[in-house]
């Protein structure tokens, strides 16, 4: 099993949804860079369960203990290590599925894959693993911020309410102001009665979130098979729930011709920039200065609230009534969790650039 990612910059993760805890090991930091540490409790409130009526109304505090690695708030280089303990378990609730596969879910290819599972909240498929994630990306977005890189993710659809695409139409402070994270009170509002909607019904809705890189400079990636944009897509596809990936234009633009979509340059004031920006920042698998825009789709939670018909380890059928505390739509705690894989592989692959050259 896999629990390690990135080249440089890399993120060990362990733990279970109702183990002891969550926690891992950060190493490649970069030495020097101020922890604020305010800020990475931040991000985990961020994604923490219960802060809203339409998340879980599961209750964790979140706490995250910094191991090793900070001394006199500054990293010293050395791995960091970190922990956060789990506190408001249920396990109880999970005893009716130890041996039924709930649908969609991933029961059954781990059960096959290893013989064994945590049938507790997910085990290690929970997407409480995520917490992890993003205290390293709190640490790289900390790193990011002294190289002028910014990142910023937010709900841009949920089931068929959707707002535009072109994201420089929208104030980024009014993210954090509504439950759902979308930049478009309006439209946040729709979000917010759908999902109210669906939790009532016992069912669950996908939809889409958005992420934008501010300041990432020319060079990162390779032409071959260390591609930015395939970095960023594999990122975002260890992420629970997500089922596909898009950058620049993405799936919209094979209804437009070259010479619409091809991005011209020109010299401004002695740099070499594209009046428009359809390739999302990257051309060739390397960042070309611009803006980087990606797009991420999230299936609906496979776990209902409502009965389902299903089998058990033996193959029998039977009917499968969930109970415990979920998600009726992962998208506004996913938004934090966006922004921490987007971060982590930026900083790699600013790491990895310096290695090239001189």
């Amino acid at each position: 099993m896999r629990n390690i990612f990135g080249n440089v910059f890399t993120l060990s993760t362990f733990g279970e949804s109702h183990g002891e805890a969550i926690g891992g090991v950060v190493d490649g930091m970069p030495a020097g860079v101020d922890i604020n540490m305010d800020f990475i409790q931040q991000e985990l409130y961020r994604r923490r369960p219960g802060q809203s009526k339409i998340t879980t109304s599961r209750q964790e505090a979140d706490q995250v203990e910094i191991l090793s690695g900070v001394f006199e708030g500054k990293t010293t280089g050395c791995p960091i290590g970190f922990i956060v303990r789990n506190s408001n378990q249920r396990s109880a609730d999970y005893d009716n599925m130890r041996d039924v596969f709930r649908p969609s879910h991933a029961d059954f290819t781990y059960y096959s894959k290893y013989g064994i599972r945590d049938h507790r909240g997910g085990g290690r498929s929970s997407a409480r693993e995520t917490i992890s994630r993003c205290v390293g990306g709190a640490l790289a977005k900390l790193a990011l911020k002294q190289l002028g890189i910014r990142i910023t993710a937010y709900t841009s659809q949920v089931g068929p309410f959707a707002i535009e695409r072109d994201y420089t139409r929208y104030d980024f402070s009014e993210i954090e102001r509504n439950m759902v994270r979308c930049p478009d009170p309006e439209i946040a509002e729709k979000m917010v009665s759908l999902i109210s909607e669906v939790k009532e019904q016992g069912d669950t809705i996908g939809g889409v979130i958005s992420c934008v890189v501010q300041g990432c400079p020319v060079g990162l990636g390779e032409p071959a098979f260390s591609k930015l944009h395939a970095a960023l897509g594999e990122a975002m596809l260890t992420i629970n729930a997500v089922k596909g990936f898009e950058y620049g234009e993405g799936f919209d633009g094979v209804c437009a011709r070259g010479s619409e979509q091809n991005d011209i340059f020109v010299s401004k004031d002695g740099d070499i920039r594209t009046l428009t920006n359809h390739s999302g920042g990257i051309q060739g698998g390397i960042s070309n200065g611009n803006v980087i825009f990606f797009r991420v789709a999230f299936k609906p939670v496979a776990t209902l609230l409502k009965p389902q018909p299903t089998v058990d380890a033996q193959g029998n059928e039977t009917t499968l009534q969930v109970k415990g505390r979920h998600d009726p739509c992962v998208l506004p705690r996913a938004v934090p969790i966006v922004e921490a894989m987007a971060a982590m592989t930026i900083l790699d692959f600013y790491l990895l650039n310096k290695t090239v050259h001189l």
